[in-house]
């Protein structure tokens, strides 16, 4: 089994080698940036990855999905000090190919995930689950309430980009964006762009000098 690690912690990467090497037959890769984490999938395609995405060079939650999915064989493993509940509920609603640990938690949830990854499913731990389900709920109660990359996209419609530009700029599909835009429609109950433009002004997103109607 090929495991590259992209965790930018030597000590992190020396417990985790460490741990992976006890079977003989596991080979680690190390990657140190998005880029050298790219060239190793090219070649190890059904590698499991170990990242910790708080100390990599990913530009935001899409762009981790994109490499993910561009590479399908490849089962992931997040582990890292603190991720956001809004990071978390992305990832795991969005493919089953990321476990979630935390530095933190136990040898044995580390464990437990790869054990699952081996197998080409998914370990979400306890806390993990836990804050989705809490992020869940506050949604659910609070539906109007926007998402950080769904604020972001209001205030780039508010600038007068067009999808495109969006997607080309955050890295995305142009699909992406537009089921972004259906649900910032939905969740503000709005049914145009001037209707976003108007709720960008009031949250204070941007000021009257930042758009274009």
């Amino acid at each position: 089994m090929d495991y590259i690690l992209a965790d930018n912690q030597e000590l992190t990467n020396l417990a985790l080698e460490s741990l992976i090497q006890n079977n003989d037959s596991n080979v680690v890769h190390k990657a140190t940036e998005k880029v050298c984490l790219v060239q190793l999938l090219t070649k190890y395609e059904d590698a499991i990855v170990i990242l910790d995405y708080t100390l990599f060079d990913f530009t935001d939650d899409e762009q981790l999905l994109i490499v993910a999915e561009r590479f399908s064989q490849s089962t992931w493993i997040l582990i890292s000090d603190e991720l956001t509940p809004q990071f978390m509920r992305r990832i795991v609603y969005a493919s089953n190919q990321f476990s979630i640990v935390f530095k933190d938690g136990p040898l044995s949830q580390l464990r437990e995930a790869l054990l699952a990854a081996g197998n080409h499913s998914r370990y979400i731990c306890q806390r993990a689950m836990e804050v989705i389900i809490n992020q869940q709920r506050e949604e659910d109660a609070h539906p109007s309430i926007l998402t950080g990359t769904e604020k972001e996209i209001v205030k780039a419609i508010a600038q007068g980009k067009t999808t495109k530009e969006i997607a080309n700029e955050r890295f995305s599909s142009i699909h992406t964006i537009t089921t972004h835009r259906k649900n910032i429609f939905r969740k503000l109950n709005v049914n145009t762009i001037h209707e976003v433009v108007k709720y960008a002004l009031r949250a204070g997103l941007i000021d009257s000098s930042e758009f274009y109607i």
